[in-house]
């Protein structure tokens, strides 16, 4: 007989022999919850610290700090990469300097600023005709007392690294017109120039001006170079000077190097020519291994 228990319902449930549904058949599917694709791009939430409200991902501020940052690490490391480059290009490939005086003209003019190849005389030879920067050992020029002043320092550390052309007036920038064991005299009949005996036009003089309003005859000694301006009538070249002084001669080992470009003024700017069809044909120097310094210009 059942009996019922106070609560009890009353009605019997079928007996199941004990046996217990597996939990999965008790839990009830997860509800769906809406994808919010606009999650993805948020962090979990932290506390500002200043208070109990939480903020979500970077702040704008947080957010140009390290974009700025980001920026100028990268601008420092292309100036410093610059820096480097133009640094190595004027110690080992080019130099600028800076044409103070009319006694290279027309060729070059009054404040050009030209590049200078530093492969010559070496590796590259040195050749007749090359236009050359070199370094006054000679005492050519008259020594300048430095301008100094506040802020005279970056100019020389642009000079340094390349950035600016030489302006320190104390180099020459001459055409070369004899090398080792040349004989080089003028004038001929004709009033022309001549280079071991070989008569030479020359395309490149200022216009109206003559090869020399000086006669001389000279053989260069080894390891030297007789170099003259193109503004033949306005330059203190290798004639001047070995009259006044026997400094006529230039230490090849002097050369900085071949001036190539113009660079700058824009409408003055391109390459600069060696002219190697004015010395096509001259003959090699008989004695190119001594030479004479000691045959002095004759007079006007």
């Amino acid at each position: 007989m059942q009996q019922n228990v106070p609560g009890d319902s009353g009605v019997a449930e079928p007996d199941d022999g004990g046996h217990v549904p597996h939990a999965s058949a008790q839990r009830k599917p997860p509800a769906k919850v809406p994808h919010d694709h606009r999650a993805r791009h948020f962090r979990a939430p932290r506390h500002s610290g200043d208070g109990p409200e939480p903020v979500y991902g970077a702040t704008a501020m947080e957010r140009f700090n390290r974009g700025a940052w980001a920026w100028g690490k990268e601008i420092v490391t292309i100036l410093a990469i610059a820096l480097v480059l133009s640094f190595l290009i004027k110690t080992f490939l080019f130099r600028a300097f800076y044409i103070p005086s009319g006694s290279m003209e027309n060729t070059l003019q009054i404040n050009d600023r030209i590049f200078v190849n530093l492969l010559v005389p070496e590796p590259f030879a040195l050749k007749r005709g090359d236009v050359v920067v070199f370094k006054d050992t000679q005492g050519w020029l008259t020594q300048k007392p430095k301008v100094e002043g506040p802020f005279s320092w970056v100019g020389d550390v642009a000079t340094f690294i390349g950035l600016a052309p030489d302006s320190s007036e104390q180099h020459l920038v001459k055409r070369v017109i004899g090398l080792p064991g040349d004989k080089v005299k003028c004038c001929t009949s004709d009033g022309k120039l001549s280079v071991n005996g070989e008569p030479i036009t020359e395309p490149y003089l200022f216009p109206g001006a003559a090869p020399s309003d000086t006669t001389f005859e000279v053989t260069v000694p080894e390891g030297q170079m007789w170099v003259m301006g193109d503004h033949r009538n306005n330059s203190e070249d290798s004639r001047a000077h070995q009259a006044g002084s026997g400094t006529g001669f230039v230490p090849i080992a002097d050369v900085e190097g071949r001036a190539v470009v113009i660079a700058w003024p824009l409408n003055h700017s391109g390459i600069l020519g060696n002219y190697p069809d004015v010395f096509k044909n001259v003959p090699a120097p008989q004695n190119a291994s001594q030479g004479s310094p000691s045959a002095p210009p004759a007079g006007k």
